[in-house]
């Protein structure tokens, strides 16, 4: 499949990861998080790196946005690969709880170690680390239970790193979302597109509403993928499989039908359906 060419890395996210790593050996504890839908891709290649002689919480938010059994197949999957992931829909609050109580376990493992060096325990320091729009910021108001930080449907938000106290004993780092300046794996890169994980001005968004809908037919037989082609049929009033040799003529047919032949505003417009769950819990990826 041919993938549109994605490039995004604006300037306070530089900035951003500049001073991130400055400060990341300060760090105890990393609170990764990253997207259901995509949760190989927002996957950050220097998390190995980051994460050395620190402890680690893998949080896949936005689990709402997955069926129930695309998930249980990524847990079993992520248990044989030896990881532990705490699913949570931070949106609603749901299985913050779990979190909690890891970041209880990983403080006291840090008390603990610090104690036999000789060392007093302190407020541990926990950084979220994750792409942008994966949900950073909502998790963080859960987790203090109350909103300190603004939070929003769209990557960008948060633009600094800012030090929030928590009344359990954690201090929490809150850092905009990190990229790889060079997003080498443009597969990847497509991804977090679709899922408005990148903000619109690093790609086209016809280029990428078509290559969604060339997922979307690779996919649509794996039921993990959770994908219903009369969905999409009965949402634009063109039969889904019509496209399955042209996209781009099925973008153009439900622009003529829609957006009153516009092809920009009608490509918008699928990705924005996709994002809401207009077409169901679809997930861009599933575990082999």
């Amino acid at each position: 499949m041919e993938i549109p060419r994605i490039q995004w890395y604006p300037g306070h996210i530089a900035k951003a990861e500049k001073k991130l790593s400055e400060i990341i050996n300060r760090v105890d504890l990393i609170i990764e998080v990253r997207d259901a839908r995509i949760p190989l891709s927002t996957g950050h290649r220097h998390l190995n790196k980051w994460l050395e002689n620190k402890k680690h919480i893998l949080v896949i938010n936005k689990a709402d946005m997955i069926s129930k059994s695309t998930l249980e197949a990524w847990d079993n999957w992520f248990t044989r690969a030896d990881s532990q992931v705490l699913w949570c829909n931070a949106k609603e609050g749901s299985g913050i709880k779990e979190i909690c109580q890891s970041a209880k376990i990983a403080r006291a493992s840090i008390d603990e170690r610090r104690i036999s060096r000789g060392m007093k325990p302190r407020a541990i320091r926990a950084l979220t680390l994750g792409f942008p729009n994966v949900g950073k910021s909502a998790l963080i108001n859960r987790i203090a239970n109350k909103k300190v930080v603004e939070s929003a449907r769209k990557a960008g938000v948060t633009r600094s790193l800012r030090w929030i106290r928590l009344e359990n004993g954690i201090d929490l780092l809150d850092a905009p979302g990190v990229i790889p300046p060079n997003l080498e794996d443009q597969k990847s890169a497509l991804n977090l597109a679709i899922c408005d994980d990148i903000g619109e001005a690093g790609y086209d968004v016809e280029s990428v509403a078509i290559a969604f809908l060339k997922i979307i037919f690779s996919l649509y037989e794996n039921k993990n993928a959770n994908i219903s082609i009369k969905k999409f049929t009965d949402r634009y009033g063109i039969n889904l499989m019509d496209a399955l040799g042209s996209p781009e003529q099925w973008i153009l047919d439900t622009a003529e039908k829609h957006t009153s032949g516009d092809s920009r505003r009608m490509a918008h417009k699928l990705l924005e359906d996709f994002r809401n769950q207009m077409l169901g819990k679809i997930s861009l990826e599933v575990p082999k």
